[in-house]
């Protein structure tokens, strides 16, 4: 669990080291980046708990990679979600949803989705439409737009990057597999 809230590698290391994995999942450099640009763009919306199922089908509809975009999902994660709440809230004020005499720092967001759930699960449409709705919907106004430049920003600046690296690792599997052959013939 501590490796994960901080990685003994470091972020910088930790980071080089998830897109090496993704740039070597099986895919076209489209496919990958787009993929993980969907699971960011998906981290941006108040859909906590149905991340994954949301990016995923997201890439099954543009025919993306699953794989990518479950990876793509660890940017909404213990250390952004407070900042991604309060960024999409204030965006979707901006924005004219919900109501701006509601002060950012008097929602605790933690709390709210943890009533939320519970109320869900408890078919309390009440709690659900009076507190966490107005909330909400002010938070899904704000992500979408958010959501739709983040998986722009990424898919852009990703998709050179993965496609650089599919082909200098082709050239250097190939480079191994003629020193192979060479060093069989001698």
């Amino acid at each position: 669990m501590r490796e994960f809230l901080w990685p003994r590698a470091g972020w910088r290391r930790s980071a080089r080291y998830t897109f090496h994995r993704m740039a070597r999942l099986p895919g076209t450099p489209y496919s990958l980046a787009a993929g993980f640009a969907c699971g960011a763009a998906i981290s941006f919306t108040p859909f906590v708990g149905l991340h994954f199922v949301l990016a995923a089908t997201l890439a099954l509809i543009i025919r993306a990679n699953i794989l990518s975009s479950a990876i793509g999902t660890a940017v909404g994660n213990p250390w952004t979600f407070p900042f991604i709440w309060i960024w999409i809230y204030e965006v979707g004020l901006w924005m004219g949803a919900g109501n701006p005499h509601n002060l950012t720092e008097s929602i605790d967001f933690i709390k709210l989705f943890g009533t939320m759930l519970e109320a869900f699960l408890r078919f309390d449409m009440v709690y659900l439409l009076q507190a966490a709705w107005p909330v909400w919907w002010t938070m899904f106004v704000g992500g979408v737009p958010t959501g739709i430049l983040v998986w722009l920003a990424l898919y852009f600046s990703l998709k050179p990057m993965v496609y650089s690296y599919q082909i200098n690792r082709g050239r250097r599997r190939g480079r191994e597999r003629l020193r192979k052959k060479q060093d069989a013939k001698s």
